[in-house]
């Protein structure tokens, strides 16, 4: 199998996949197929089977074989990388930030406490292993890995996490001061051996009008300025 982005850039928005004969892969976020060269028995879709995940919504994933090659869209902001999967691996990850793995891999499903499917808005996560497969992870900017420690934690906002070991603790919690815990997101406060994979692009609206230009004075003039809120923009 070979893959390859379509730029330069780590936040390419396609990448591309081709696959030889004998060679095939399941993808599981198949609407976002946006070209394929083979023929048209090549790409099968089927309902994903995730136990006791999304009763009321169906799932789809595409298995695809080759001799075939297809390009796959990526959401603005997002990156795709490949992660190596083997019989030792023990990475949980969500099934959204999963964009493709190969043939042959095996799938566990892993039911988390509810307290945490609470947070996450997910009831299952998935684990991967195979004695040499690979992942294809979509993430919102790039992704990173953060060394993990069993005494010591580390806090996670929970909207970056996208995997952690299976021995790993986790709990949800806000962490520093009063002032501090008042104004983040919950953290998973993690434990245990291994890495953890973090997505860093991290969306803050209120950033992003500072950095446009839309600064503290104008913030200012629109609240003391009758009408201010219609005349500035």
């Amino acid at each position: 199998m070979e893959i390859w982005s379509e730029s330069t850039s780590i936040l390419s928005q396609s990448v591309s996949l081709r696959l030889e004969e004998g060679e095939s892969i399941h993808v599981l976020h198949p609407k976002q197929i946006i070209s394929f060269q083979g023929n048209s028995n090549q790409r099968e879709d089927r309902l994903m089977d995730i136990t006791g995940m999304y009763r009321k919504r169906k799932l789809i994933q595409s298995h695809i074989s080759g001799p075939s090659q297809f390009m796959i869209g990526l959401p603005a902001g997002y990156s795709m990388q490949t992660i190596p999967i083997y019989d030792d691996s023990d990475l949980l990850f969500e099934w959204k930030h999963v964009l493709f793995y190969t043939e042959g891999m095996r799938v566990e499903r892993k039911v988390q406490r509810f307290k945490n499917a609470i947070i996450t808005r997910e009831l299952v996560k998935m684990k991967f292993s195979s004695h040499d497969g690979q992942l294809g992870i979509l993430s919102h900017g790039p992704l990173h890995r953060i060394e993990l420690h069993p005494d010591l934690p580390t806090y996670i906002d929970v909207g970056c996490l996208v995997a952690y070991p299976e021995n790993a603790t986790l709990t949800p919690r806000v962490y520093g001061n009063t002032l501090a815990s008042q104004h983040m997101n919950y953290h998973w406060e993690i434990t245990g051996r291994g890495y953890a994979l973090v997505q860093t692009g991290k969306s803050d609206s209120q950033l992003e009008q500072d950095i446009e230009g839309d600064g503290f004075i104008k913030r200012v003039l629109r609240e003391v300025i009758p009408f201010g809120g219609i005349l500035i923009k």
